[in-house]
């Protein structure tokens, strides 16, 4: 079952129960697919394309959260962050710091990156290998961090 017929069958679901902000997430993540099949690329969804939406969907979220945080709205936030965990639920799974850190400092060692300037590199490759299972705000500064250590 693709992404579409997830979300439309979660959706038939949360209609019955009188979720709302499960419909809205679930309808938000249901427009953004729409989007997606009348952008004219001419082809189907792949699990990559689903990756994206779900992490820009996400990334919209934890960005709301942040400015109804600084606005003092916490009663938005917490919408928001409701939504967001809808959406996280449609995610691959996130793999933890612990082994970000692990796959992170194995590339740093394979590029033979040594300073801080070659963070752009290792994080191409990192965002390539670590795509859809790690935040990649995360997985940058795990990076940073690993290559300070390293130039010292």
């Amino acid at each position: 079952m693709n992404l579409e017929q997830k979300v439309g069958e979660e959706l038939k679901k949360a209609i019955k129960e009188g979720d709302q902000i499960r419909m809205d997430a679930l309808r938000s993540i249901r427009a953004s697919i729409l989007e997606f099949k009348k952008s004219g690329i001419g082809r189907e969804m792949n699990e990559e394309d689903e990756i994206k939406i779900l992490n820009s969907l996400a990334k919209k979220r934890k960005e709301a959260i942040e400015m109804y945080e600084q606005g003092g709205r916490i009663d938005l936030a917490e919408k928001e962050r409701k939504e967001l965990e809808i959406i996280k639920q449609f995610l691959p799974e996130q793999l933890s710091e612990e082994e970000i850190r692990k796959i992170v400092a194995s590339i740093i060692q394979e590029l033979n990156a040594s300073s801080p300037s070659e963070l752009g590199k290792v994080m191409g490759r990192a965002m390539k290998d670590l795509k859809g299972k790690a935040d990649g705000s995360l997985v940058q500064s795990i990076a940073r961090e690993l290559l300070t250590q390293t130039s010292k």
